[in-house]
């Protein structure tokens, strides 16, 4: 059984995030997805996110293509993540191409094409200027 680990805030949830998730999947058997802690996203972008970290993993554990959820927590945990669940690749954007490679010792290290033209922030943006 092929494991694929992925990770990220799915803050606003949006059909690149299904996309993505969706594409991890076909990868793999398993997806396990870490959900970033709203103290994690306060830390690494510098603001809360719109929706709770209880509401973003209860989103993401009611998609099909997700077998298991859990909270990411920090950063500096990913290998450890990697180890915990078995995971066989980590699966990212590839607007963090390379950011990622140093992982290839524990797992393969995949960077899918992101969905064209639509990002949380930008959705964000949009909806504070209207």
């Amino acid at each position: 059984m092929k494991t694929i680990i992925t990770f990220g805030t799915f803050d606003v949830f949006h059909i690149g995030h299904l996309n993505i998730l969706r594409r991890a999947r076909a990868l793999g058997d398993r997806l396990v997805v870490g959900v970033s802690s709203d103290a994690l996203n306060l830390h690494k972008k510098a603001r809360l996110p719109v929706y709770l970290q209880d509401q973003r993993i209860r989103i993401i554990e009611e998609l099909k293509c997700v077998d298991e959820v859990f909270l990411e927590e920090s950063l500096e945990l990913k290998a450890d993540y990697i180890r915990r669940f078995n995971a066989q690749a980590l699966v990212m954007g590839d607007d963090w191409r390379g950011r990622f490679d140093h992982f290839s010792p524990l797992c393969d290290v995949v960077y899918l094409t992101r969905t064209p033209t639509i990002s949380t922030t930008s959705i964000i943006e949009t909806i504070k200027q209207n």
